[in-house]
């Protein structure tokens, strides 16, 4: 079977090693890890780096290599329908979540921001539309509620790729999978997240703040201002142990060294971040940033 690929070399390199005939690698991304290799296996006229998808020369690239299928792999940019319908079985893909929840470029920031006990992996059909194109299959994942967005991105990587060669291996042996279309009234977006919401509002509930640094952690971080400082948090915990004398928005170091500020109920240790100028800050730079900014002990943060 042939295919045009799109996306990370990694998956490339799989399929090939599967006994997939790759006529065309278009890469998302400029030197990404794999690309020399995946060279060397294609030659390097059959690898393109950020090509422009929307042009009539890449169309007529694609046409000229008479795909059987496409297959995208974290391929970030809008494939246009011009391309999908130059393959004799159409295109595939895979997405980081159970479509159709969180349809869209970051999906794990928005499954440990939702609180979900679970996500997973969807392969499913491309169309015109992101993420909207019925469903082959899906492999689900428990959510551990100590990682954060990178740790479940890892954890995922797995069984996406997985996923992936299982479908396309069902196509090139002729047996491809059944279908079933996305239910819209189960569908939620999942964009990157704004300054908005990446700005931590002390008025919410402690799991609310733990989660939603989780979510943007390592990058971008969720933000908050300690007096003077700028503070980009990227882990942090619940704790019921803090001054009951605090007010939510107020902040202290406890005897232990550790710093605490109080949410709408209980209150968050400040574990780990960086400054404005993305200087790492561990828990002993935090808690002298809150110490500094207390007059004598306490400090508003929002």
């Amino acid at each position: 079977m042939r295919i045009v690929f799109f996306g990370l070399p990694l998956a490339a390199l799989l399929l090939e090693s599967d006994g997939v005939d790759i006529a065309l690698a278009a890469l998302g991304r400029s030197g990404a890890i794999g690309t020399r290799r995946l060279s060397r296996r294609l030659g390097k006229e059959r690898v393109l780096q950020r090509p422009d998808v929307d042009s009539d020369a890449f169309v007529a690239r694609v046409g000229a290599a008479a795909p059987d299928l496409l297959v995208s792999w974290f391929f970030s940019k809008r494939i246009p329908q011009r391309v999908l319908d130059l393959a004799r079985l159409g295109a595939v893909g895979v997405h980081p979540s159970l479509l159709p929840r969180h349809r869209g470029p970051d999906p794990y920031f928005w499954a440990i921001e939702s609180g979900d006990a679970e996500t997973g992996v969807t392969a499913h059909r491309l169309d015109d539309e992101y993420d909207t194109g019925p469903i082959l299959a899906q492999r689900r994942l428990p959510i551990d509620p100590s990682w954060n967005a990178w740790m479940l991105a890892r954890r995922l990587d797995r069984p996406s790729l997985g996923l992936l060669r299982e479908i396309v291996s069902a196509f090139k042996e002729r047996r491809a999978p059944s279908e079933r279309p996305q239910m819209e009234d189960g569908a939620t977006l999942a964009p990157e997240p704004d300054d908005q919401l990446l700005a931590i509002s002390w008025q919410d509930e402690a799991g609310q703040i733990a989660r939603r640094i989780r979510a943007a952690s390592p990058w971008p971080g969720a933000f908050t201002q300690i007096g003077d400082h700028l503070v980009i948090l990227t882990s942090a915990r619940i704790t019921t142990d803090f001054p009951r004398a605090l007010v939510t928005g107020e902040g202290a170091v406890r005897p232990d060294g550790v710093a605490v500020v109080r949410a709408a109920d209980v209150a968050i240790e400040l574990i780990a971040g960086r400054d404005d100028a993305d200087r790492p800050l561990d828990t002993d730079a935090l808690a002298e940033v809150v110490r500094s900014a207390t007059a004598p002990f306490t400090s508003s943060f929002d």
